[in-house]
């Protein structure tokens, strides 16, 4: 990612950016009004200042249920853009509209120039489905009716691993680069800032810990190898199975249809397969009083703190950082046992929830402030 070359008074001579933050989600969007103002650390320019004021609309069922060859019609768009619109009436003027980003293709990370052919791949879903496939439609018409420009941020498509992270042991079956693309590097981001060091120079490890589990190490500020997400190789989560030994996965998948098997191992393991429940925060709240809850965090704690050496392993060097986010990163207990087992790895930063709202302002700021130029998206071949 390129960085243009600004000096601090030069960057202290802007006035304060504003921009509308959208993020589509499964069932609604999430929209905020995002105050961006310079870092006041020289030496960590891009450590921006975010304050948000938000609001939510919900999504017509179509938006949150797309199916391939079935794309939103312009009407639908333009009928969210109306909603966002009026959601945000009392708001002033923004000099950016950015989304989420959806499946466009593998790209680099960085923030994306929207164009109408970049918001048209998107929504019809040809390189696969995604919440976020609406999001540059809904930025590319709000920010049409304001005259500015119109950007994502880190969609989930981005793919920087190194080639032999890539590879399996089998030929032909490569490793899934997907991975929690917009959080995660977020959340390096602050965890490379809290040892001192800009993302783009600092080595970290970030382990999104959701209903979805991505374990990442970033070189630089670039991805080269990851966990991937969903039936990935990182720990299992709230539902997920997380890795298996082979012997067992074959076993069960001889005797199983595939949809049945997919549907157990996403649906039927992780927390609720060896405790019976997936609601974390009353697994917290009942895990001294159950043996079951308190075996499940052990393997758990065990699993993260193994792929956080592994991954930390995956860098040429040993970390700047190591840092633990999403909705797990909240129960405290299990992630104090996390951070006592990894300290000596590098120094940890927990962020519980995520930095989706956050990480898509700055990633708006960053271009509107100079400090990185806004990437052209190529349409995959």
């Amino acid at each position: 990612m390129p960085h243009c070359a600004r000096t601090a008074a030069d960057l202290l001579a802007w006035a304060v950016m504003l921009a509308y933050v959208v993020n589509p989600g499964s069932s609604s969007t999430r929209l905020a009004l995002a105050d961006i103002q310079p870092s006041e650390n020289p030496d960590l320019p891009g450590q921006l200042q975010v304050a948000l004021t938000r609001a939510e609309v919900r999504l017509p069922e179509r938006a949150a249920g797309q199916h391939p060859g079935q794309p939103l019609s312009e009407d639908e768009v333009a009928l969210i853009v109306q909603e966002l619109r009026h959601a945000a009436r009392e708001w002033p003027a923004p000099a950016a509209v950015v989304s989420r980003g959806g499946e466009i293709g593998e790209v680099g990370a960085g923030t994306y120039s929207v164009t109408p052919e970049l918001a048209a791949h998107a929504l019809a879903g040809l390189s696969g489905q995604h919440s976020g496939n609406v999001g540059a439609a809904l930025a590319l018409g709000l920010a049409q009716v304001y005259g500015v420009p119109a950007l994502i941020v880190d969609p989930p498509s981005v793919n920087e691993l190194l080639p032999e992270a890539r590879e399996s042991g089998f030929p032909g079956v490569q490793r899934e680069h997907h991975f929690h693309a917009l959080n995660a590097r977020a959340v390096g981001r602050r965890a490379a800032y809290e040892v001192g060091k800009p993302f783009h120079r600092a080595r970290v490890v970030v382990a999104h810990l959701g209903v979805n589990i991505s374990v990442t190490a970033f070189d630089q500020g670039r991805a080269i190898d990851t966990s991937g997400i969903g039936q990935g190789e990182g720990p299992f989560g709230a539902t997920r199975a997380g890795p298996m030994p082979l012997p067992g996965l074959l076993g069960l998948a001889y005797g199983l249809e595939r949809g049945e098997l997919e549907r157990r191992l996403s649906q039927e393991a992780g927390f609720w397969g060896l405790t019976g429940s997936s609601d974390l925060r009353e697994l917290e709240r009942q895990e001294r009083a159950d043996p079951r809850i308190r075996a499940a965090a052990e393997v758990f704690v065990h699993q993260v703190c193994k792929a956080l050496g592994a991954y930390s392993a995956a860098l040429p060097a040993r970390p700047d950082a190591l840092a633990l986010s999403g909705g797990i990163a909240r129960w405290e207990s299990l992630i104090d046992r996390i951070e006592r087992r990894v300290a000596w790895i590098a120094p940890v930063t927990v962020i519980p929830g995520d930095l989706e709202l956050e990480a898509l302002a700055e990633g708006a700021g960053r271009v509107l402030l100079g400090l990185e130029d806004a990437r052209t998206w190529e349409p995959p071949n």
